[in-house]
């Protein structure tokens, strides 16, 4: 992840229950009924928070299980709050963090970690840059001291400067360039957010990467690092107040920014009518679908977003749901199919249809199975049996989360970092099963209707062998 940029994604299927009501009520006729009173909605993590002096919001996340903690700082600023025409600086600067500061030499920041038997790593996405180490609870105090001093005293060699262009230039050659469904992936995704820096690739655009330097990712780093524009994650054996005084002594003297940097993005225009891309590359042997739509995130709309984590178990959440059983199972067309939709975003975010067609097929054949699966929803509506297992299987995985070290301070870090609150967090199971087979429906119909001419436009893309390539 230091090492490789990704987008990361999705906001975690969480526990989806509600404690049944109860009423208090006695039957005596000089004494009326008390009305139903609900139970609070048990929370995912009972997290505890609280914000330092200087701005810098903290969490912690209790889990006593083993005496090992990990420790996330999320930084709120990723790719999509670079200048234009220097993308790639959120990610150069996430491995210019690794460089060094007067007191911890270049690299020392690992290797120390690793002599106290813990590992760290990084990575960088859209909305959010985020650092964590995972160490035995004993050198927490440690671990965010050096995590401190890099946030205000960074001072990579020189050297490094190019050394570490050309480590992002050949994770992009390896990574994007080599892969044809990665580089049409960026086409997509230019397409489908016109004017907005989510076209544009986490990692950077390869003519502007080659151009990065210190003088770029020193304003990157000191716009954006600071307390006041940061999130502290501790998930282990810790609790709130044991860990304040640790917090205090160490991320606490940092200096904040006189105002905490705000996202002031370009809008994204309308798409004027339905767009195809095609591509054909030699290395393509299985033709690929993919159709992309622009949807709302978490924070833009909770009501929409709720319903389209639903709906998105609904259509595929495994073997059995509506996707894989019409285009799969029953008309055999495609090897696999998959609906996704990414609530975690700060502006908009997406949704994804993607499918691999069996030989002899046609992606417009796939095309058309898709749409028909959409019509049949819309049309008929949800039914209760499947809302029932889709929340169902969105309560299995909170299950198996909250046995996890590491995956609670990814959830709750990524969540705040796009504009969720701790308390969204928590209740985010309650929300889920208030969702309504209605509300289901009415997103499908407002975003994915085939036959709307008013739709806002998605982009389709195919992915295809040369022909002859494959007989």
């Amino acid at each position: 992840m230091r090492r490789l940029h990704f987008v990361f994604i999705g906001f975690l299927a969480c526990l989806s229950f509600i404690l049944p009501a109860y009423a208090l009520s006695e039957k005596t006729q000089a004494i009326p009924v008390v009305s139903p009173v609900s139970a609070p909605p048990e929370k995912v993590f009972n997290a505890e928070g609280f914000t330092l002096e200087n701005g810098m919001q903290v969490v912690v996340i209790p889990n006593d299980r083993a005496p090992v903690v990990t420790s996330m700082v999320w930084i709120k600023a990723g790719s999509a709050d670079e200048p234009w025409g220097r993308s790639g600086s959120a990610h150069f600067f996430e491995h210019l963090m690794f460089k060094g500061t007067p007191s911890v030499g270049p690299g020392e920041f690992s290797k120390t970690v690793r002599a106290l038997g813990g590992n760290d790593n990084a990575f960088t996405s859209y909305d959010y840059t985020a650092y964590f180490e995972t160490v035995s609870v004993e050198h927490l105090e440690k671990i965010m001291a050096m995590d401190a001093d890099r946030m205000q005293n960074l001072a990579p060699p020189p050297d490094h400067f190019d050394s570490e262009r050309k480590v992002i230039l050949e994770e992009r050659r390896e990574r994007t360039d080599n892969d044809p469904a990665a580089k049409f992936g960026e086409q997509l995704r230019a397409a489908l957010y016109v004017n907005h820096p989510y076209g544009r690739p986490v990692i950077g655009w390869l003519s502007e990467m080659e151009k990065l330097n210190w003088t770029t990712a020193k304003k990157f780093y000191d716009k954006f690092y600071a307390p006041n524009n940061a999130i502290l994650v501790v998930s282990g054996d810790m609790t709130a107040e044991r860990l304040r005084p640790l917090v205090e002594k160490t991320y606490g003297a940092l200096p904040p920014l006189k105002k905490a940097p705000s996202r002031k993005r370009p809008e994204v225009p309308p798409l004027m009518g339905a767009q195809l891309l095609t591509y054909r590359d030699p290395a393509i042997r299985q033709p690929v679908l993919q159709r992309l739509y622009r949807v709302p995130s978490w924070r833009q709309s909770k009501q929409e977003s709720l319903a389209l984590e639903v709906l998105e178990e609904i259509l595929s959440g495994g073997p059995s749901t509506r996707l894989y059983k019409a285009l799969a199972v029953d008309s055999k067309k495609v090897s696999s199919v998959s609906f996704s939709y990414d609530a975690q975003r700060w502006d908009h975010s997406e949704s994804r249809f993607s499918a691999a067609a069996l030989p002899g097929v046609k992606l417009e054949e796939i095309d058309a199975a898709i749409d028909a699966v959409l019509r049949a929803l819309i049309k008929t509506g949800v039914h209760a049996d499947e809302l029932r297992a889709a929340k169902d299987s969105l309560k299995d995985g909170a299950v198996y989360a909250r046995d996890s070290l590491t995956g609670p301070a990814m959830i709750v870090g990524q969540a705040l970092a796009t504009g969720a609150s701790l308390e969204d967090v928590e209740t985010w199971p309650a929300q889920i099963e208030s969702v309504t087979a209605a509300q289901v429906q009415d997103v499908a119909k407002k975003y994915f209707n085939p036959d709307d001419p008013f739709l806002p436009m998605h982009v389709t893309g195919y992915l295809m062998p040369v022909p002859g390539e494959v007989k």
